[in-house]
């Protein structure tokens, strides 16, 4: 028997042993590979979702951070497609009256480009006193005026202030008296107790005690408790105005302010 083919055939075997070799150590580069990008996959999930937990937890600790936390952690599940996120005004307001003006600022603003009054009016605030935003008179008119022009009643009520101390607007009472009635018509004690005083002293409006007694018999009584300042400068000066009316005056400013109603929010035709 010839060697050679003997020979061939180990050869051949041979290479048969090594190609299989070689398929088994790709397939087995393969299967980590896939085990890997499965890992990987697995991994990326937990992180996220080990985020958004501990982001929950926070937000139940930290109770007026819960919804804003939430939100962030939807946000990050969003990254790996999973939620999605948006702030609402709600959230808005929270992180505002916490005191946490650039983070609200940043979240307002958005909707306040979207028309929201009220996230028009957060912003403003934040101008109209400079928190964390160099403070700017005209930004402050031009999104309190925004807002103002939707019925928003805090916005009125410092459009008002702003027309009559001529911040960021040309002075003018009339226009100042004009804004304080809107928010003043919607329940707004400070709005009524401006509102009040600018009767009283004819300002911007003519002089009518009996309306000045009015507004600031309201404003006296729905000022909050804890406004304990408000409300005592709202009854000393009603009973100043008092002292110059006549008892029949009296019984008519005491009527109207009895018989008061708030009204539904009006949205004001602007006139630049």
């Amino acid at each position: 028997m010839s060697l050679l083919p003997r020979f061939a055939l180990n050869r051949h075997r041979a290479q048969e042993k090594a190609l299989e070799q070689q398929v088994t150590a790709l397939r087995s580069a393969l299967d980590q590979c896939k085990g890997m990008a499965k890992r990987w996959t697995e991994v990326r999930l937990e992180v996220m979702a080990i985020i958004a937990i501990v982001f929950m937890a926070l937000g139940f600790a930290l109770g007026v951070y819960r919804e804003p936390l939430q939100r962030s952690a939807g946000a990050a599940l969003a990254t790996v497609g999973i939620g999605s996120s948006r702030p609402d005004f709600k959230t808005v307001n929270a992180v505002f009256q916490k005191g946490e003006y650039p983070a609200a600022l940043r979240l307002a603003q958005p909707l306040a480009d979207e028309g929201d009054a009220r996230a028009q009016s957060i912003v403003a605030q934040i101008h109209y006193r400079g928190r964390g935003v160099p403070q700017s008179d005209t930004e402050a008119a031009t999104w309190f005026r925004r807002a103002a022009d939707q019925g928003d009643a805090l916005a009125q009520f410092y459009l008002g202030v702003m027309y009559n101390e001529g911040r960021g607007v040309p002075q003018d009472y009339a226009e100042a008296a004009k804004w304080y009635r809107l928010a003043a018509d919607q329940g707004d004690a400070q709005a009524q107790y401006n509102l009040g005083l600018s009767y009283a002293r004819g300002e911007g409006v003519t002089p009518d005690p009996i309306a000045a007694h009015m507004w600031l018999n309201l404003a006296a009584a729905r000022f909050p408790a804890a406004d304990s300042r408000g409300r005592t400068a709202a009854t000393r000066n009603r009973d100043n105005v008092a002292g110059e009316m006549s008892s029949d005056q009296l019984v008519e400013a005491q009527r109207r302010a009895r018989e008061w109603k708030p009204k539904t929010p009006q949205v004001s035709a602007s006139d630049g």
